[in-house]
């Protein structure tokens, strides 16, 4: 099973930028914990603060992974154009955020994601992205 994790904007400072809300981790030690503890999923993982290399990179990973894990960051809010691309491409994508995007500012609860999505995992801090594959899995046939 191949399954690719996408960040968006700002998710490379994981570990320093606001901890109270994103925890100390980063998402480099998180990824290796992930990686060990799943050695049966082929884990790819992009990263970047630029819309368009973003939707290039769903592209590529929506016709090439069984599943794609994707925390947009800012872009949930602002890009019609991600939400696009993620209607366009074959392999399903679960919307991942580390914060309660519901419980925080109300332009924070508007996703042009979720509706893309098969679902959408939100508050649950970087256990988002475990259970995220947690579905995956149990969708393999």
């Amino acid at each position: 099973m191949k399954i690719a994790i996408i960040n968006g904007p700002n998710l490379n400072l994981l570990g320093k930028r606001e901890p109270e809300i994103y925890g100390e981790e980063s998402f480099d030690i998180f990824l290796e914990n992930l990686q060990s503890n799943y050695p049966g999923i082929e884990i790819s993982y992009f990263q970047s603060n630029i819309e368009g290399e973003l939707i290039d990179a769903l592209q590529t990973a929506g016709f090439n992974n069984d599943g794609i894990v994707f925390n947009p960051g800012g872009y949930t809010h602002t890009s019609v154009a991600i939400g696009d691309t993620i209607a366009g491409i074959k392999a399903p994508v679960v919307e991942v955020h580390i914060s309660n995007i519901f419980a925080r500012e109300s332009f924070r609860q508007l996703s042009y994601v979720s509706a893309k999505a098969v679902g959408t995992i939100s508050g649950l801090g970087l256990k988002g992205y475990e259970l995220a594959l947690e579905y995956f899995l149990s969708k393999r046939s």
